[in-house]
C-alpha cells in the first residue's frame, strides 16, 4: 500500500473536484511555478495560508481539509528536520 503523502492526497482531492466540475485550475489561483513544483518535487508543500485558501475554493469537507493540513504540517516539519 502506498504511503499517503501531501502530493498524492492533494491530487486525490484535486482530481475529484476537477472531474466533477466543482473547480477549474484557474479558480485555485495556484501559480504555474508552484503547480509544477508540486508535480515534480517530492517534498513540495504549499504554505499554510495558500493551502487554507485552496481548501476553501475546492470546497473540501472539514475532515478532508483537516487531513490535508495535517499531512502538510507533518511534511513541513520533516523538511526542516
Amino acid at each position: 500500500m502506498q504511503e499517503v503523502t501531501f502530493k498524492n492526497l492533494f491530487f486525490r482531492f484535486y482530481d475529484r473536484k476537477i472531474c466533477d466540475g466543482t473547480i477549474t485550475f484557474s479558480q485555485l489561483g495556484i501559480s504555474k511555478s508552484d503547480f509544477t513544483k508540486l508535480c515534480v518535487e517530492d517534498n513540495f508543500v504549499f504554505d499554510e495560508e495558500t493551502l487554507i485558501r485552496i481548501c476553501k475554493i475546492m470546497k473540501l469537507t472539514e475532515d478532508e481539509e483537516a487531513e490535508l493540513l495535517d499531512i502538510a504540517e507533518k511534511e513541513r516539519k520533516d523538511i526542516q528536520a
